[in-house]
C-alpha cells in the first residue's frame, strides 16, 4: 500500500446538544504515513453504531473519557490487516479493535491496544460486533455477574430485539430462566418470540406496561435488565420480587434529553423488596472477553443461538446511520458497512 493512500475520518467538531446534527461533525481526509516498527494498518470493514456512543460525545466524568473536540469519533469495528510491522499480525488477519470512525486504523500492535485476531468462519464479521463483541460481552457479563439468574426465575428485558437484549435474553433461556422482553412494534415482538425464543414480549408502544408485565410475569420480576431507563424501568420496578436484581446497562431514552436524565420515580420498591441496582460497564470485564466468547460461540455452533444485524452501507451516510439508534429505526445489531472484505 502507498503511504499516499488517503484516509477518511469523521471528527468531533462541536458536542451535540440533543440529537447529534450535521454540525457535529467533520469529514476530513488524510494522507497515510508510513508504518513504524511495531505497528499494524487496518482497512476497517465494518463499523459497530451503538448508543454509547452519544455518552462518550459529552464533556464530563464517566466510565471513559469523552471523545475529544477534533478527535476521530470513537467507535468499536472490524478490519483486515492490510500491512504490518509487528510479529503478532500477519497481512490478511482479520481482527477487531476501537479503530474509530476511519478507513483506516493505524497504530501500535501490542496486548495494550486492545486489537484482537478474530475467525470469520465461526461467524460472519457483523456478529463480531454483536452476539461475539461488545454488545453480546455486556449482555453475557451483565447478566450472569450482576443479574446472577437462576433456572426457573422470571427475566424481562428492555429493547429486546436490540443487539444487547437479544443475547442477554437467550442466555437467560439457556439457563433455564422464563424470559420477557419488552419491544417497539408487533415485528420486533414477533422476531423476540418467535426466532429467539423469548416466552412473551410486551409491545410499549401499544399502550402501559403494567397489564403486560401483570399477565406474563404473574410471580414477579426477578431480574431486570435495563436498556432504557424512564418510564419503562419505572414500570418494572412496580413488580419486582424479593431480592430481585436489576442491571443498570444503558438508558437510551435519556441520552439526547435536552433537560436533565429523569432517574426513577419508584426507587423505593428497591428498599420494600430489598432489592438491588447495579450497573455494568463491559470493559470491567475485558480480561475474561475469551471466555464469553468461547461460550456464546459454542451456543452458535450448536444451533441453539441467534444473531441479527442491521447494516447500513456507505462510509458517508455515518451520521444519518447513527440517529437510527435513537429513532427506533434499526432492527437488529446496527453495523456501518465502509468496504469490501
Amino acid at each position: 500500500m502507498s503511504a499516499t493512500e488517503m484516509n477518511q475520518q469523521f471528527r468531533l467538531a462541536a458536542r451535540p446538544v440533543g440529537l447529534p446534527v450535521a454540525a457535529n461533525w467533520q469529514l476530513l481526509e488524510e494522507a497515510l504515513a508510513p508504518l513504524e516498527e511495531g505497528q499494524v494498518r487496518v482497512k476497517v470493514l465494518y463499523l459497530s453504531l451503538d448508543p454509547a456512543m452519544r455518552g462518550w460525545m459529552n464533556e464530563g466524568k464517566s466510565y471513559i473519557r469523552p471523545v475529544a473536540i477534533g478527535e476521530v469519533m470513537r467507535a468499536g469495528a472490524v478490519g483486515v490487516v492490510v500491512e504490518s510491522r509487528s510479529p503478532r499480525f500477519a497481512a490478511g488477519d482479520h481482527v477487531s479493535g476501537a479503530f474509530g470512525v476511519q478507513r483506516y486504523w493505524t497504530g501500535a500492535a501490542d496486548e495494550k491496544s486492545g486489537v484482537v485476531k478474530i475467525d470469520p468462519a465461526l461467524a460472519p464479521l457483523p456478529a463480531w460486533l454483536n452476539v461475539l463483541g461488545m454488545p453480546g460481552m455486556t449482555a453475557y457479563f451483565g447478566l450472569l455477574e450482576v443479574g446472577q439468574p437462576k433456572a426457573g426465575e422470571t427475566v424481562v428485558v428492555s429493547a429486546a430485539a436490540g443487539a444487547v437484549g437479544m443475547t442477554v435474553g437467550q442466555v437467560a433461556r439457556q439457563l433455564g430462566c422464563r424470559v420477557v422482553g419488552i419491544a417497539g412494534g408487533a415485528d420486533k415482538c414477533r422476531f423476540v418470540v418467535e426466532e429467539l425464543g423469548f416466552d412473551a414480549c410486551i409491545d410499549y408502544k401499544e399502550g402501559p406496561l403494567g397489564p403486560g408485565l401483570k399477565q406474563h410475569c404473574p410471580n414477579g420480576v426477578d431480574v431486570y435488565f435495563d436498556n432504557v431507563g424512564g418510564e419503562i424501568l419505572d414500570a418494572v420496578l412496580t413488580r419486582i420480587n424479593m431480592k430481585a436484581r436489576i442491571v443498570i446497562c444503558g438508558a437510551i431514552s435519556q441520552y439526547n434529553n435536552t433537560t436533565p436524565v429523569k432517574g426513577p420515580a419508584n426507587y423505593l420498591s428497591l428498599l420494600v423488596n430489598r432489592a438491588r441496582m447495579e450497573g455494568i460497564v463491559v470493559f470491567d470485564y475485558a480480561p475474561r472477553y475469551p471466555e464469553g466468547v468461547a461460550r456464546l460461540a459454542q451456543w452458535l455452533r450448536e444451533g441453539s443461538f441467534r444473531h441479527r444485524e442491521h447494516v447500513v452501507e456507505g462510509f458517508e451516510k455515518f451520521p444519518e446511520a447513527l440517529l437510527m439508534l435513537f429513532e427506533g429505526k434499526n432492527f437488529g445489531k446496527l453495523v456501518l458497512k465502509i468496504a469490501e472484505a
